[in-house]
C-alpha cells in the first residue's frame, strides 16, 4: 500500500469496501458460503468432504469460478497493460450488474457464480511484474503487515512498509458490515449497492491511471 499515490490507495480500500460488500451479500444468499473470501470455502469444503460430500460441491463450485476470474483478470491484464484497471473494473461492474439481474430474476446460483468471478478478477487491479501487490479480497495478510506494524512501533522502530493495512481490512469490514445491513432488508439492494459501487470504482480507475 505504501507505494502507491494516495489515489491508488483509495482505489484499493474501495476495492476492499466492494468487496466485503459482495462477500456478504454472498455468504447471505448462498447460505454460509463466499464470494471472495476462498480460504473460508475451502474449510468448508474439507469439513464436508468427510461429513456430507455433496454439500462439498457448492463451494467447490465457487472455488473454481473465483479461479476462473482470476485466470481470465491475469490474462486481460497483460492485454491491456497500462490501462488495465479500468478494463478490468469495467467487466467486474458489467458481472456484478449482470449478477444483480439474475438475482432479481430469481437466479441465485448464477449471480453467485458470477460475483465469485468478478471478485477473482478484481485480485488483478492491483499488479506489478505479473505479481499481485495489494490483495484486495482478502486480508490475514494485511493483517499480519497491520500487527508487525504495531508491534514495530511499540519497538521504536516503525515500518513504512506496514503503512496502510489497517485501513485496507477496515474497509473491508465496513463494506461486510453495509452488505449485511442490506441484506436484513433484501439481499437484492445489497447486490444492486455492488454493481453500482463497481462502476464508481470503474469511472474513478480512469482519473487513476490518466
Amino acid at each position: 500500500m505504501h507505494r502507491y499515490d494516495p489515489a491508488r490507495q483509495r482505489l484499493a480500500l474501495g476495492l476492499a469496501a466492494l468487496a466485503g460488500l459482495v462477500d456478504a451479500t454472498g455468504f447471505v444468499v448462498a447460505g454460509g458460503y463466499f464470494t471472495s473470501f476462498m480460504s473460508g470455502n475451502t474449510t468448508r469444503m474439507g469439513v464436508e468432504l468427510v461429513d456430507r460430500p455433496a454439500l462439498a460441491l457448492a463451494p467447490l463450485g465457487l472455488i473454481a469460478c473465483f479461479l476462473t476470474g482470476v485466470i481470465g483478470g491475469a490474462v486481460i491484464g497483460r492485454r491491456f497493460a497500462g490501462r488495465h484497471k479500468r478494463v478490468l473494473l469495467g467487466i467486474v461492474a458489467i458481472m456484478l450488474s449482470a449478477g444483480a439481474g439474475l438475482l432479481a430474476a430469481g437466479l441465485p446460483v448464477p449471480f453467485l457464480g458470477l460475483a465469485a468471478m468478478a471478485m477473482g478478477l478484481a485480485n488483478n487491479v492491483f499488479v506489478r511484474d505479473g505479481e499481485v501487490t495489494v490483495g484486495v479480497t482478502y486480508m490475514t495478510g494485511a493483517l499480519v503487515r497491520f500487527g508487525q506494524g504495531v508491534a514495530a512501533r511499540l519497538a521504536g522502530e516503525p515500518l513504512a512498509s506496514t503503512r496502510g493495512y489497517g485501513l485496507l481490512w477496515s474497509a473491508l469490514a465496513l463494506g461486510a458490515a453495509a452488505g449485511g445491513t442490506l441484506c436484513l432488508i433484501a439481499p437484492l439492494w445489497a447486490a444492486a449497492l455492488a454493481a453500482l459501487a463497481a462502476l464508481a470504482l470503474w469511472g474513478f480507475a480512469f482519473t487513476v491511471e490518466r
